[in-house]
């Protein structure tokens, strides 16, 4: 017999630590088939649990079939090897043949069924034990509990803490864990907050850190931090589940001073090593900008750990250090190291702003090659790498073979063409994807208001803030931004106010859309208004911001205060100017007349000046008359812009209005010679959501002949109030009658014309149009406005004109 036992223990030490032994079979045969009569139940049962925890069920259920005393323990051990090994078809069906069933034989059912995903089975098995009169242990609860942490049973899970009061084991350590853990995962905080702090036992660091895990996976970094600090002062030791918790709290912050402190715990406590707590140390250090340090940790890693690596490359993109991401890939390629479904979205965000088309679609190659087009994350990050380079034709290549298209596919997709410019196939894809039965999230709603501003496409845009609203998602600044940004260009600043004003947060792009939306409007001095109260909030402007300030200025008159806000941009907040900003100077000083001003600050400027300070300049020229110095910018322009028809036209219009004809004509023969084609001059009309399109003397729309006998109305009622049409806009060489007639026909005023025909009385005539609006059809809307009393909202290619009663809300300069 004591052979027999020696021989018992020296196979379960080779079953425990030499697994991988190739003599193992060999030895578990020998075993079971000379098992008999004559071994003892204790020793089967040692030698079947250790078969068990080693994984050979097969083997352990052999040796059960032949015992000839199987007890208790025998009978839960095989149950249990059964179930943690996912085998729950014949756990159970072996549970149900069991001659006694103890807590230890549900709970060990229970246990499998919980461990393998199987939340139902597992709940319905323990409400069955309590039903049989089984009272459940710690572990059960535990096991129960884990499952509704799992899956985020809030619901069962409150059943369950009900029953654990009822049962009086609400106090016991173990359950209270589960309990903390539980809630936290399921977003409820506050309550495993309350059972932390009721907890009778606070020397146990499981539920430490599970508090400064839901802590950290719930947002809140700060009291993650503050937890962890509590736990170190109570003498509570850390593990491998606690650093990487606090670390990810550190990261969620940018903490990195703290995270700094964390690390030295952790070398102190030996787990530098922890393959776990390495990947969290370089996500950590990644997150907070600290490439240094995450790549020096990274290093130091004894594991090629894939999930380290990419975070390491995620945080190189997030910094802009492209080629720096590009460069661990390739290393992690040729270290053949595992790349996954997480890798390659990260580096294909590379491409985004590396321009190397070429290695973009070489990754796409190993992406193929891998297998990994099946994935669709994987396929969504390609459709918006291509989308957002304008590979368009590659992006709804790889959108059409994908069979399960998310909200994230279609954002991607809309996103990508709202970046390039493609307004009005964002719309299309956007209303395709409704109705496909997608719901979109804030990101593609706020891509969508941005073009529908861009495209001045009010009613549609009015209705995607509608759904947005019925839709229940939270409140998003980008949402916010883009709706205030929305609104106010398409010319309802007051709606674009009342988005502001609901706003609980603005930042600078907040201010900045509607100082720049207030200034377009027409309303400047309301916009230094705002500058003012964001200064006060404590909000500092940005490069942008000070756009909007001088656009406004420019458009207001305020020279003064145009040249204070110039002057203080790199005096005060250190923000170089550019030539945006020596442009809005330009136009500024050109609309009060001050041109040589204008000029000496071009001949001054730090930068070089590119094409929209030459435009500047010759605008302003053209309204002043001052052909030298036009003749110079435009000289520049066709330079810079040799395709653009614009210098050309306003030089063009420049001899015309001095009454240099040969000029004029020339240039215009110069721009046929180069081949530049001037863009038509265009005015729309949204109604219905129908938007109905003008050209000047346009004759195409179905209901031409009441137009033009409404525009004919027109010309009599307003010269009657004193309307006097301005010849110098009448830009071809005829006589009077047919320069009048040439005015009179000018895209804007059929435009207003069919406004007046179709617009329900008092309602605003909303006018759109791609070229800047001329000085006699200004001059007529504002007598259109008095004449009818119609509100007329006008926007050209440089700003918004309201016209109310005769005036507008610009300062009459175009």
């Amino acid at each position: 017999m004591y052979r027999l036992n020696l021989g018992i223990y020296t196979f379960s030490r080779k079953v425990c630590h030499q697994l991988e032994h190739t003599e193992l079979n060999h030895h578990i045969r020998r075993f079971v088939n000379s098992c008999g009569t004559v071994h003892s139940s204790s020793d089967s049962n040692w030698v079947l649990s250790n078969l068990s925890k080693c994984g050979r069920v097969d083997d352990a259920r052999k040796l059960f079939d032949v015992m000839p005393d199987r007890d208790e323990c025998s009978w839960n051990t095989m149950i249990g090897a059964y179930a943690n090994s996912g085998r729950l078809n014949e756990a159970r069906k072996l549970f149900y043949e069991t001659p006694i069933r103890s807590c230890i034989t549900w709970s060990s059912l229970i246990s499998g069924y919980c461990r393998y995903g199987c939340d139902v089975e597992a709940l319905e098995l323990f409400w069955e034990m309590q039903y049989e009169g089984e009272r459940p242990n710690q572990f059960t609860w535990g096991s129960v509990l884990r499952v509704c942490s799992m899956y985020v049973l809030l619901e069962k899970g409150k059943q369950i803490h009900a029953h654990a009061i009822k049962t009086q084991f609400d106090s016991n350590a173990f359950v209270v864990t589960g309990l903390v853990d539980m809630y936290a995962k399921c977003k409820c905080i506050l309550e495993a907050e309350y059972l932390f702090e009721l907890a009778p036992d606070k020397r146990n660091h499981v539920l430490w850190t599970a508090m400064v895990t839901g802590y950290s996976q719930n947002g809140d970094g700060h009291k993650a931090i503050e937890c962890f600090r509590d736990m170190r002062g109570e003498g509570i030791e850390c593990n491998q589940f606690t650093f990487p918790s606090i670390l990810t709290a550190c990261g969620s912050i940018s903490a990195c001073g703290f995270g700094a402190q964390v690390h030295g715990c952790i070398v102190r406590s030996g787990f530098g090593a922890n393959v776990f707590v390495g990947s969290a140390l370089v996500d950590m250090y990644s997150k907070c900008g600290d490439l240094s340090n995450a790549r020096r940790m990274l290093e130091t890693m004894e594991v090629d750990d894939p999930v380290s690596w990419n975070s390491m490359i995620v945080g190189c993109v997030r910094q802009g250090l492209g080629e720096e991401a590009l460069s661990l890939f390739r290393i992690m390629h040729l270290r053949h190291m595992k790349i996954d479904e997480f890798t390659y979205p990260s580096v294909l965000n590379c491409f985004s702003f590396v321009m190397d088309m070429r290695n973009a679609m070489s990754v796409h190659s190993l992406i193929v090659k891998t297998g990994f087009e099946a994935y669709k994350l994987v396929n969504n990050a390609l459709v918006d790498m291509y989308a957002k380079r304008g590979y368009f034709d590659y992006a709804f290549d790889v959108f059409e073979k994908m069979t399960d298209k998310d909200v994230i596919s279609w954002t991607s997709l809309v996103t990508g063409c709202v970046h390039n410019g493609s307004y009005e196939e964002a719309l299309r894809l956007f209303c395709e994807m409704r109705i496909m039965g997608i719901h979109p999230d804030q990101i593609v709603i706020a891509a969508v208001l941005s073009a529908c501003a861009e495209l001045t496409v009010l009613e549609f845009g009015k209705q995607v803030h509608a759904n947005f609203l019925k839709s229940g998602l939270g409140s998003s600044l980008s949402v916010d931004n883009s709706l205030v940004s929305m609104y106010a260009k398409c010319g309802c600043i007051e709606d674009a106010n009342k988005v502001f004003d609901s706003m609980e947060i603005q930042d600078v792009i907040t201010w900045t859309a509607l100082i720049v939306g207030y200034a377009q409007n027409g309303r400047g001095r309301e916009s230094l208004n705002f500058y003012n109260d964001m200064i006060a909030s404590g909000v500092k402007p940005d490069f942008i911001t000070f756009i909007g300030l001088l656009f406004a200025c420019s458009h207001a008159g305020l020279v003064e205060h145009g040249r204070s806000y110039f002057q203080s941009m790199e005096e005060v907040y250190g923000i170089k100017p550019g030539p945006e900003h020596y442009a809005c100077m330009i136009d500024l000083l050109g609309r009060s007349g001050k041109l040589m001003e204008a000029k000496e600050l071009l001949n001054q400027m730090a930068v070089q000046p590119d094409a929209t300070v030459w435009k500047a300049l010759l605008a302003a020229c053209r309204v002043h008359g001052n052909v030298e110095l036009g003749e110079r910018a435009a000289n520049n322009l066709f330079e810079l812009e040799p395709k653009n028809a614009v210098p050309y036209v306003l030089l063009s219009n420049l001899y015309s209005a001095a009454g240099k004809w040969e000029e004029a004509a020339k240039t215009r023969r110069l721009m046929k010679l180069r081949g530049v084609s001037k863009e038509p001059g265009c005015s729309w009309i949204e109604m219905s959501s129908k938007v109905h399109r003008f050209m000047s003397e346009d004759r195409s729309h179905p209901r031409t002949a009441e137009i033009y006998s409404k525009v004919d109305e027109i010309m009599i009622l307003i010269k009657e109030a004193g309307y006097v049409p301005d010849m110098n806009f009448a830009l071809h060489d005829m006589d009077e009658e047919g320069k009048e007639l040439g005015l009179a026909y000018h895209s804007e005023k059929l435009a207003v014309a069919f406004g007046l025909l179709t617009m329900p009385p008092g309602a605003p005539i909303r006018i759109f149009k791609n070229l800047r609006i001329c000085g006699d059809c200004h001059t007529a809307m504002k007598y259109v406005s008095g004449v009818f009393h119609r509100h007329v909202i006008l926007r050209d290619s440089n700003c918004f004109h309201h016209f109310r009663e005769g005036a507008c809300s610009c300062s009459d300069y175009w």
